[in-house]
């Protein structure tokens, strides 16, 4: 007479699990090893180019000229994105209001400077002293012409307007991301609205808002090399081109100019990743994978903000 065990047995052979072979990839590995051997070709090659003038180009890395328009080149970025992050706030502001009028204004702002490059914008900067010299407000009249001489202002003001329209469409999405019953929540709680922006919508809405104002910002430092257009020559292209010029040697104080971008970019990137990691907390979670198991049963698939810990003692 034969017996039966059922699978809900403890005396119940438990199945083998299966063990995924990973597929190979030989096309990877192949592509990998050609992309190295053309990166150590190409600076094998470049360090034994004469053309480059490589004495020249340690000559100038650490030349007090070139650090100075570094920090002229920080400085420049940090008070424009100052000015186009207040002021694309409140382009974004006004494109939610209700009020068609601040709309449309905000609309066609965004059209303007979202529809002529940042090089043309800065070319009329410059040319801003020849149109005007003074405002009259009737009363009296404010002279603008030491104002207008001022090449670096111009130039922030020129970059800064720029990136505000670019601004204001981030803020604007980063804002609308979060639920309205959020912010109903919070009008039934008492809140104002201030009160509403400060502790509800703004905190939720800089997980959306970090990255892209972070790629903004490293995108606004490479784009300081077109001050040169107003013209603005004290930052680090506009100094490195100066310098190439009294030597006939461009090569070498372009590739100057280019490490230091590289070095405050990468220094950047670190910041914005820290600073994103700073604004993500709470947005992942850590189960089990029991949990897991049965959050993906309910959903259908496993949730993308979920990661599975060592379950031996807690599945329990």
């Amino acid at each position: 007479m034969s017996t039966t065990v059922s699978p809900d047995s403890p005396n119940a052979a438990r199945p083998e699990e299966n063990k995924a072979v990973p597929l190979r990839h030989p096309g990877r590995w192949i592509a990998a090893a050609v992309l190295i051997v053309l990166l150590v070709w190409f600076i094998i090659s470049a360090a034994g180019n004469e053309n480059y003038h490589w004495d020249t180009y340690f000559q100038y890395i650490l030349d007090t000229r070139i650090a100075k328009a570094a920090l002229h080149t920080i400085a420049l970025t940090i008070l424009a994105m100052i000015v186009g992050v207040v002021l694309g706030a409140i382009i974004a502001v006004l494109r939610m209001s209700p009020n068609p009028v601040l709309q449309g204004i905000s609309w066609l702002y965004l059209w303007i400077f979202r529809g002529t490059p940042v090089y043309v914008q800065l070319v009329f900067w410059g040319l801003l002293s020849s149109l005007y010299q003074g405002i009259n407000v009737g009363f009296a009249e404010i002279d603008l012409q030491e104002v207008l001489k001022n090449a670096f202002i111009l130039s922030i003001i020129g970059l800064g307007l720029n990136e505000a329209a670019y601004m204001a469409e981030i803020v604007r999405a980063g804002i609308q991301a979060v639920p309205e019953g959020q912010s109903e929540a919070s009008k039934a709680l008492g809140m104002t609205w201030w009160q509403n922006m400060r502790r509800t919508v703004l905190p939720q809405a800089m997980r959306i808002i970090i990255p892209p104002t972070g790629n903004e910002f490293i995108s606004l430092l490479k784009t300081t090399s077109l001050v040169i257009a107003v013209p603005y020559a004290g930052e680090l292209y506009g100094r490195a081109t100066d310098i190439s010029n009294a030597l006939f040697q461009p090569v070498p104080l372009l590739l100057v100019a280019a490490t230091w971008y590289l070095v405050i970019t990468s220094v950047l990137m670190v910041g914005q990743f820290y600073l994103e990691r700073y604004f993500s907390r709470g947005s992942t979670r850590q189960l089990t994978s029991r949990q897991l198991a049965a959050l993906a049963d309910a959903e259908g698939v496993p949730p993308r903000n979920t990661t599975v810990s060592d379950t031996r003692n807690t599945d329990r």
